[in-house]
């Protein structure tokens, strides 16, 4: 089985590496636009994207796409845009609990198959100053929701229920069932 991971995050590499998959890196191009407004939705669909757009260039792969997302209050919550942005995501995520989504889907474009689904952990961030929150503004530009719990200096996340790879961006346990199940 030929495995590629269509996107080049660290966090995605790391732990699908951890499962001792061997796999190529192969981000995908496509643009990551949706107009879903419930987060599963969104991240599925993003998901899907990702992935179809690796497997259209590589058909005999199985082709894994990923994304996450922050939900809090009501809110969608990705990527930060800037450091300011970084500060109003946190103050909005300071002292309280929010979701965290990742949608993953698996494709092989050649035996037109495909699997997708995602995961859900909830967090509950502590409640930090504002010149606590100045300091961690802009320091994880690239995670949705501007913090990072696999970071030990980042003191944002104090508690977890649900998996604790999805919060980082990829959630071994519901991959390696979804993949068990698209291999049948």
């Amino acid at each position: 089985m030929y495995l590629v991971l269509a996107s080049k995050s660290p966090r995605r590499i790391e732990l699908l590496g951890q499962l001792g998959f061997k796999f190529d890196v192969i981000p995908s191009q496509c643009k990551e636009v949706s107009t879903k407004k419930r987060p599963s939705a969104r991240v599925t669909e993003l998901a899907i994207q990702k992935a179809f757009d690796v497997a259209k260039k590589y058909p005999n792969a199985v082709v894994i796409g990923a994304d996450t997302l922050v939900y809090c209050k009501g809110k969608i919550i990705g990527k930060p845009k800037d450091k300011k942005d970084a500060l109003c995501i946190l103050r909005r995520l300071n002292g309280s609990w929010q979701s965290v989504y990742t949608g993953v889907c698996i494709v092989c474009a050649s035996k037109h198959k495909m699997l997708f689904g995602y995961d859900i952990s909830k967090c509950k961030a502590r409640k930090l100053t504002g010149a606590e929150l100045e300091h961690l503004a802009g320091k994880h530009m690239d995670k949705a929701g501007a913090y990072a719990v696999q970071d030990e200096q980042d003191p944002f996340i104090e508690r977890i229920v649900g998996s604790r790879s999805n919060v980082v961006g990829f959630p071994i346990e519901f991959f390696e069932k979804l993949l068990k199940e698209f291999l049948k």
